[in-house]
């Protein structure tokens, strides 16, 4: 052990308990008062003699750390747990030979002075351990000092019980681990990168798969950030599917050239609909040898050649789609091309292409026996039978568009529906073929349409759903009145302009097996229409979502049925709720339609049922009728649907009873004033009018019917 120097050691003082002053004297005397050094080892013997040390249980201090001057803070400050206050057996007794013990010698009386620990009586001054350097390396003992077991936090914060028992060892495993856990954690730490690239050291699956969920328009943006950037961004695998129709506006010509010959091996959907810029910079060979994988085409309203149309067919076997309409570049050699090579056609439009005729048609017809839909508005050339026939033998199509085909006569519809020199049927008279699978047929605009050509769809087309026949001027009531019960899934019926209708019409639609589920009605122009039809027609077409009437003779009366139709099939809510449009109805340039029909609708949209004596709480509407009309009341009545379908029904009541006051003084204060005559004119005219129809007539001489300009005038006015 290494030699304490005197210079290291402190003497105690003389007198430190009552007991040795009394030994010493036979009165009591004060003890002198201390300063420096010697006062506060005197305090630090006052503290250690402290009974309440002894429950806290710690260990003795292991020594000094180093050989050189002693440090307090390494002086323990209690003694063992089982023994307090024993005397110990320090380094300074064992280093006097005076102190050797005898086995002779009498029991030491015990003195409060030797109570006191690292106080060695025989000399006086403090007993203090010196460890080595060396030594510390060889015990390997902690030179740190562990928390006390009760004063560690548990797991809730709260300190764990106190441990009787703690070994030593453990406590200086605890304590090496403690100080070895932050090397650990620092040595595990990774290291930060500066400017860390993240997107490159992505794989490119990854960086794709980003790219996927931005819009077209974005893409483009984000090739500008750099090169490699750029490389992605103009990556085929991104434009499987390229629909410019929304951005075509804001693309320049060239990105767009860009896109198409990087992405065209792998696009499948290519919509190039209203791209006139490519007409210069895309060449029909880039564009044919770029996509060859095509299966739905659309080239709408482009300018492109017929030289690039004709390559994108002959490279593209595998199209289903395509949509030419408006390409004045297609001809009758570009069907034939479509029947030669797109053997997997299914949908074709053709809608005005003047460059081309019915022959074109026939051509496609007779190549793609897969045909479901097909288009041709406004073709001409349908005078020959033979492309009817093969429409009929084929008995693929679904849906069949033929506006203003002017060319198509009754016999040329009765070859479609029932071809050539058929079977007829000796007791019913019709002709025995089978049904056609046609869901959609509008052959609107045919002026030589009469009720001859519509006889011949009675019983051949059952699982009709749309059927536009507006236009057709030459239709009578007896057309329908024969069709009608054929067709029980019929949901769209267009009849607008056909002047020729009465309340006949509407009366047989009501009670056809179709008007469940009919959803769409227009019968706008039909100058013959009032309420004694169109009233029985609301209350049979429950399901009804769209009632076109303008130009009609109906008043309010027939508006007031429509919002009870919404009303009693929709359910009302028990809650404050944004409902929904149920019913839109355009009744516009209706002379009989006053501003007290329109309150009538707009008040029923707001309607709050409150509660009854019967015990039925309040309810709310949660479907309204959207209105149409006159252009002095519609921005009112938008204004208040607005407000409706925002669920603000008090405020909509508010501004429905604003308006009622506002019309009521208008018309009191212009009752007297100029225009009274004319008002008075066109009140009785309608009186008139609402009585003749009321008598079943046709009108007494046409008198206060508003019929449609057929100048060449300003059709919206």
């Amino acid at each position: 052990m290494a030699q304490v120097s005197p210079e290291a050691m402190v003497e105690s003082p003389g007198a430190m308990t009552p007991t040795d002053s009394q030994a010493g004297h036979g009165s009591p005397q004060p003890s002198p008062k201390l300063r420096g050094r010697k006062r506060l080892l005197q305090s630090l013997q006052r503290i250690s003699s402290s009974p309440s040390l002894a429950k806290i249980g710690r260990m003795s201090s292991s020594g000094y750390r180093s050989g050189g001057r002693g440090s307090i803070s390494c002086v323990s400050l209690s003694s063992p747990a089982a023994m307090p206050y024993a005397p110990s057996h320090d380094n300074s007794q064992a280093s006097d030979p005076s102190s050797t013990l005898d086995p002779t010698a009498s029991p030491t009386v015990p003195n409060p002075a030797q109570d006191i620990p690292f106080v060695d009586q025989a000399k006086g001054r403090a007993g203090i351990r010196l460890i080595d350097a060396d030594a510390i390396n060889t015990a390997k003992i902690s030179a740190s000092v562990p928390l006390p077991a009760e004063l560690r936090p548990g797991s809730k914060g709260l300190p764990l019980e106190k441990t009787t028992e703690v070994s030593e060892g453990a406590e200086e495993a605890e304590c090496g681990a403690a100080a070895a856990a932050p090397r650990a954690a620092s040595a595990a730490r990774p290291k930060s990168r500066a400017n860390a690239d993240f997107w490159s050291s992505a794989p490119d699956e990854i960086n794709m798969q980003i790219l996927r969920h931005l819009a077209p328009k974005e893409i483009i943006r984000c090739s500008a950030v750099s090169r490699s950037w750029q490389k992605m961004c103009f990556d085929g695998q991104l434009w499987s599917t390229l629909d410019a129709s929304e951005f075509y506006r804001d693309i320049p010509s060239d990105a767009l050239s860009r896109i198409i010959t990087s992405a065209g091996p792998f696009v499948r959907d290519l919509n190039l609909r209203g791209c006139v810029q490519l007409q210069i910079d895309l060449q029909a060979e880039a564009l044919s040898e770029a996509c060859q994988n095509l299966q739905n085409l659309c080239l709408e309203g482009c300018q492109i050649d017929r030289s690039s149309v004709h390559y994108l067919l002959l490279r593209n076997s595998s199209l289903v789609h395509l949509n030419l309409s408006g390409l004045a570049a297609v001809s009758n050699a570009t069907c034939k091309i479509i029947g030669q090579q797109c053997r997997l056609l299914e949908f074709f439009n053709v809608n005005w292409c003047h460059s081309m005729d019915a022959r074109g048609v026939g051509k496609v017809i007779d190549g793609c026996p897969r045909l479901k839909d097909l288009r041709v508005n406004e073709c001409r050339g349908f005078v020959d039978k033979h492309i009817m026939a093969r429409l009929f033998e084929t008995n693929t199509l679904e849906r069949l568009f033929m506006h203003g085909c002017s060319d198509v006569r009754d016999d040329d519809l009765k070859v479609l529906f029932e071809g050539i020199e058929p079977d007829v049927c000796p007791l019913t008279r019709r002709a025995m073929v089978p049904p056609r699978k046609l869901r959609h047929l509008d052959i609107s605009k045919m002026h030589y349409l009469t009720e001859k050509g519509l006889r011949s769809m009675v019983g051949n087309v059952p699982e009709l759903e749309g059927l536009q026949l507006g236009g057709n001027v030459e239709l009578t009531d007896e057309a329908l009145v024969d069709l009608l019960p054929t067709v029980p899934r019929l949901t769209h019926l267009d009849l607008e302009e056909c002047a020729l209708l009465t309340n006949e019409s509407l009366k047989s639609i009501g009670r056809a097996p179709c008007a469940e589920r009919l959803e769409h009605l227009s019968f706008s122009y039909c100058e013959e229409v009032g309420d004694s039809g169109m009233m029985p027609l609301i209350r049979a077409c429950r399901s009804l979502r769209n009632l076109d009437m303008d130009n009609t003779r109906v008043s309010d009366l027939s508006l007031a049925e429509a919002a009870t139709l919404v009303r009693r099939r929709s359910r009302r809510s028990d809650s404050a709720c944004q409902p929904e449009v149920g019913l839109r109805v355009v009744i516009y340039d209706c002379q009989n339609i006053t501003w007290t029909g329109i309150r009538e609708v707009i008040s029923r949209n707001a309607e709050i049922k409150r509660p009854t004596a019967s015990g039925d709480g309040s309810s709310y509407p949660t479907e309204v009728v959207q209105l149409k009309c006159f252009y002095g009341w519609q921005m009112t009545v938008d204004e208040h649907i607005k407000r409706v379908l925002k669920g603000d029904l008090a405020a909509a009541s508010r501004l429905e009873r604003k308006w009622a006051e506002y019309m009521m003084a208008t018309e009191e204060a212009g009752a007297i004033g100029a225009g009274s005559r004319r008002r008075r004119r066109r009140a009785r005219e309608a009186a008139m009018l609402h009585a003749d129809e009321e008598e079943g007539g046709a009108g007494t001489g046409g008198v206060g019917r508003r019929r449609r300009a057929r100048s060449n005038g300003c059709t919206v006015m």
